[in-house]
């Protein structure tokens, strides 16, 4: 059976993640440049291989002064580490509609294997004819496994920013 490519509908998608502030309140940022494509064989994403890459210099949460601290040294260290990538190794069909995504993540320069899920949510028709797949995929990773450890105690007790963080993305792919 033949392969088919699949490749992202930027326009459609949202590579969104969440982390704590101050120990109560949870600050939201994405990507907003990015690249992903899935190939498969025929419509059956069973065993699909799956390939992402963001620029870590289009991250944004809405405020530039914690966006440029994200991009230091002390986070991200987009000058340094100018790419994040994702390549997935396993897409396994768990229920109907439900598959567990495991696959390598690389930032900073660290690459460490994650388990995500995905809810598949079926194959659609655009107005236009173009055969799309959409997909929601959650995970939640520490950001310490990938050398992002900067912090500040707080007076009170705690730590300002949260160690785990939480993926939340919606993709649509379009069949080629």
């Amino acid at each position: 059976m033949s392969t088919t490519k699949w490749v992202i509908d930027p326009t459609h998608s949202e590579i969104a993640f969440k982390v704590k502030h101050m120990m109560f309140t949870n600050v939201t940022g994405k990507f907003q440049k990015f690249d992903a494509n899935i190939i498969t064989v025929g419509d059956d994403f069973t065993d699909a291989k799956i390939y992402f890459s963001g620029a870590v210099d289009s991250l944004t949460t809405g405020n530039a002064d914690r966006d440029t601290h994200l991009l230091s040294p002390d986070f991200f260290d987009a000058a340094q580490y100018p790419e994040i990538e994702f390549i997935g190794n396993s897409f396994t069909k768990n229920n109907e509609g439900e598959f567990a995504l495991t696959g390598s993540l690389k930032l900073r320069g660290i690459s460490k294997n994650v388990n995500l899920t995905a809810d598949y949510s079926g194959l659609m028709k655009d107005p236009w004819g173009n055969v799309k797949a959409g997909f929601t995929i959650a995970a939640k990773i520490n950001r310490k496994d990938w050398g992002l450890t900067w912090n500040s105690a707080l007076e009170t007790g705690g730590v300002l920013v949260g160690e785990d963080v939480s993926l939340e993305i919606e993709l649509q792919f379009i069949k080629q």
